[in-house]
């Protein structure tokens, strides 16, 4: 069970904080919300797709202005260069030698924005960032702000000058999601607010950065029970098992899930995961590093996203759910 001083709480009260100041910008979307947040505590990354003009980049701004911390927001373009992104070694003629220049990716909330227009070399920049909390150049490793989320936003691979992130760039990101569009009354709602002032503008800090440590600090103390880490697995294994699937999830992805399920647990009040903690998060957590078979018999007459979403469905249906959780 936690030992952390911060009780249950003051935790809701912190993460409702959080949404509340979000739902503020973004209305009528609180699973998108929700998962931001999640990803936040969690230690993981959040990548947004969906069409241009739904909020994605909203969302992100939204969720950097909640939170006193460091905020750089990068434009992923064509000619966006790998040093622009983690940083350069510049000569100083004055002193005669090299001095590192810190790229965009030294904040604690780093927006990627249309991360899909950049070339697989400036993605790829993110890499060790994502992973390892640090960059390395010219073989000096610096280690990055803590805490550190990236939240990158794409558009659909159909649109016009985009490059598909590698498998090893999706496996970075603890979950995706999609905005889609708003509901009517959320729509005519956006139209009348936004016709005199920007809510982003009216949006301050309600946590600093080290509440969200705090936080954070709280749900890696989240207690898991070994049944449900075998829970866990279980679903991460037949993924690689199915045949429907030619690349299932990563051993990654089955830390990221279960990380991302102690946050869940604690938003809603508990100390200790539940099944259904785990199996809520496994489509936006494993949907996206998920590639299906050529000819998959599930397949037919649907896309790729609508096929694994329909395997990871009947998986967690059928993989045995464990009784004693604590």
């Amino acid at each position: 069970m936690p030992d952390h001083p911060l009780t249950a709480e003051p935790f809701a009260r912190a993460a409702e904080a959080v949404e509340s100041s979000i739902t503020r910008v973004i209305d009528g979307k609180p699973d998108a919300v929700r998962a931001a947040l999640v990803c936040l505590l969690a230690e993981g990354h959040l990548l947004i797709e969906d069409v241009p003009g739904v909020g994605k980049t909203m969302l992100a701004r939204a969720l950097a202005a909640s939170v006193d911390a460091s905020v750089r927001r990068i434009q992923f373009t064509p000619d966006l260069l790998p040093g622009d992104v983690t940083g350069v070694s510049v000569y100083n003629p004055v002193d005669r030698e090299f001095e590192f220049k810190p790229g965009a990716v030294f904040a604690q909330i780093v927006i990627a924005d249309e991360i899909n227009r950049a070339s697989p070399k400036t993605q790829s920049a993110l890499l060790e960032a994502m992973e390892e909390h640090q960059v390395t150049v010219d073989g000096t490793s610096r280690a990055l702000a803590d805490p550190f989320l990236v939240v990158a936003t794409q558009n659909p691979l159909e649109m016009e000058g985009t490059y598909a992130l590698p498998e090893a760039q999706r496996d970075r990101f603890m979950m995706r999601i999609s905005m889609g569009y708003p509901d009517a009354e959320s729509e005519v709602l956006m139209l009348r607010q936004r016709e005199r002032i920007n809510p982003l503008d009216a949006l301050t800090p309600v946590l600093g950065a080290g509440d969200v440590r705090a936080l954070i600090a709280w749900v890696r103390a989240v207690h898991v029970s070994p049944a449900v880490e075998e829970y866990a697995v279980g679903l991460s294994r037949a993924t690689r098992e199915h045949p429907d699937l030619r690349l299932g999830a990563s051993p990654r992805a089955t830390l990221q899930l279960v990380r991302a399920a102690k946050v869940r647990a604690a938003l809603d009040g508990r100390e200790f995961v539940i099944p259904d903690d785990v199996a809520a998060l496994v489509e936006p957590v494993f949907a996206h590093r998920l590639i299906a078979s050529r000819g998959s018999a599930s397949a037919r007459g649907r896309s790729s996203t609508e096929t694994i979403g329909a395997v990871l469905r009947a998986i967690v249906g059928a993989v045995r759910v464990p009784l004693a959780t604590r």
